[in-house]
């Protein structure tokens, strides 16, 4: 039965790929767009339903991150910020002799079969990827688009002060981005062949099974899996395209009624090239692009802002005073404000919904609580940075009132000649204001991020897809088909439609995944102790 239904599956995957790419088709990105846009609303309504706080309805959803976030930075002492510089020495490689020590191996591992061969040389490591390839994986899944497009959705829908609650709301974030590190790779699975398996999903089912509550694990494990999937389609991919598309149809002229699809395919060309070759390949790819892509767009920024830099002090005061007296345009006043800058951190660095944990599980160690450290410095990397270069370009572009905030419809903010721009073209507006023909840098820039992007987030839905489904050459082929499918659609559909769509999955696993660090954050402690004494033990100069 099962069997029957996944053939099903892969032709009707099959034949709907030549409809979906039919560049003659008139109206073609008009039609998907419309078939995509209802259940987009619903999705999203329904994912992020309110409470009324201070006269404003706030998503339980953010509720829930933000409150675990200060409190596990709470209970952990401020790791964010105590063992910051540990996690950049861990990245760097100062500790991997521990790696090679005979301390008894303390994450969980479940092999099949006698030794794990091909990616191990080294008989005390479990893992595929070194700390800084597990980093990279990871960060491209999270630096993206997310920091040009929808830092602009959340300034022109929040003010300026909506960044000030995105770098408060990254700073938190990196100790909850710790804790599900932690317990990814504590969790795990790794077969006979080396292959890691991991994520929210195991630890969700073996660590609360672990604690008595083996029905309840398995339901959130599963739950995080299928939204996991659907996140995969969306936020990380649909929406990666959906914004390269616009760039690039944008600073080039492209016109048609089916170019959207054709960027898409293109896109969806190189990406199943790649994604073929598994965490591995995904990897070289990453630890190369992320590092290219991130000098490219922060030297670009920073170029900006130096050469504005009598303006710099303007926007950072506009940033911190609307943070708490926005003008009388923005909905919601201070708690609307705050409510725009979490939730925008939330999707841009992902920290609560577990999603970089799949990639960090992939990690070559045998500390799980190593990884936790390397993990937290996503969302300083993320946020507190990328996203905060970016905001400050934008403040600056709008001193003159290039557009109004808190006037925002379909994702797009009104401009001062009465048109409407939204996302990664009002980011681009203003590196072509400050820097004529930047634009086009960031045309090459958004390229980079969408694609490591849609890569990284390939192996989180294909991880959960095998959770779901087991692990079988049908079933990766069957996820992969589906995943360029959606990789063309995105290129096709509106921004706001895929915004919403794309923002109610990436939130929808924070429910499963918060649950279970609420639940299992004791191991994490228990990793975080037996890492620190085995450094202090090896007395590194």
């Amino acid at each position: 039965m099962f069997m029957a239904t996944k053939q099903s599956l892969l032709t009707t995957v099959l034949f709907g790929i030549p409809f979906l790419t039919q560049a003659q088709s008139k109206g073609l990105d008009e039609q998907l767009n419309e078939a995509f846009m209802p259940f987009a609303t619903w999705w999203e309504s329904f994912i992020l339903s309110t409470l009324p706080l201070f006269g404003v309805d706030v998503p339980i959803v953010l509720i829930l991150l933000s409150l675990g976030a200060v409190f596990f930075t709470i209970y952990f002492g401020f790791v964010n910020i105590r063992h910051f510089t540990t996690a950049i020495a861990v990245v760097r490689g100062k500790y991997d002799d521990l790696e090679s020590a005979s301390t008894p191996i303390t994450n969980t591992v479940h092999e099949m079969g006698g030794d794990i061969v091909d990616t191990i040389k080294d008989e005390s490591h479990h893992g595929e990827v070194n700390h800084f390839q597990a980093l990279a994986t990871a960060v491209s899944g999270t630096v993206g688009l997310g920091n040009i497009a929808m830092v602009a959705v959340a300034i022109s829908i929040g003010g300026p002060g909506a960044t000030f609650w995105m770098i408060v709301a990254g700073l938190l974030g990196m100790s909850s981005k710790f804790v599900e590190c932690t317990l990814g790779v504590k969790y795990r699975d790794i077969d006979s062949e080396g292959n890691v398996y991991g994520g929210p999903m195991y630890y969700l089912s073996k660590g609360l099974k672990e604690r008595g509550w083996a029905k309840l694990g398995k339901f959130l494990g599963a739950t995080f899996a299928v939204l996991c999937v659907g996140a995969s389609f969306g936020g990380g991919n649909a929406f990666q395209t959906n914004q390269a598309a616009a760039q690039i149809i944008s600073r080039f002229g492209i016109e048609g009624s089916a170019s959207g699809s054709i960027i898409g395919l293109i896109f969806a060309i190189l990406v199943g090239i790649v994604i073929i070759g598994g965490i591995k390949r995904i990897a070289k790819v990453t630890e190369k692009l992320v590092p290219l892509m991130a000098v490219l767009y922060v030297a670009s920024a920073l170029f900006i802002i130096f050469s504005n830099f009598s303006f710099v002090d303007d926007a950072i005061g506009l940033i911190i005073t609307e943070a708490f007296t926005p003008q009388a345009s923005i909905v919601g006043g201070f708690i609307g404000v705050m409510v725009q800058g979490f939730r925008r951190a939330a999707f841009s660095n992902e920290a609560g919904a577990g999603s970089a944990a799949i990639a960090h599980s992939a990690v070559n160690t045998k500390y799980a609580a190593s990884e936790g450290l390397v993990g937290l410095l996503e969302p300083f990397i993320d946020t507190v940075v990328v996203c905060s270069m970016t905001a400050i370009i934008i403040v600056m572009f709008n001193m003159d009132g290039a557009f109004v905030y808190g006037d925002v419809v379909n994702g797009q903010a009104l401009m001062a000649d009465g048109s409407r721009l939204g996302g990664v073209n009002l980011t681009s507006m203003a590196f072509d204001d400050a820097i004529p023909g930047a634009s086009y840098m960031l045309v090459v820039a958004v390229t980079l991020f969408a694609f490591s992007t849609i890569l990284s987030w390939s192996y989180y839905g294909l991880q959960s897809w095998k959770y779901l489904f087991g692990r079988g050459k049908w079933t990766d082929l069957t996820y992969k088909l589906i995943f360029l499918v959606f990789t063309i659609m995105g290129a096709a559909i509106t921004l706001d439609a895929v915004i919403k769509f794309s923002d109610a999955m990436i939130l929808a696993l924070v429910f499963p995944n918060m649950i279970g660090l609420l639940l299992l954050f004791p191991k994490v402690r228990e990793e975080m102790g037996r890492y620190l004494k085995a450094i202090k033990a090896l007395k590194v100069d």
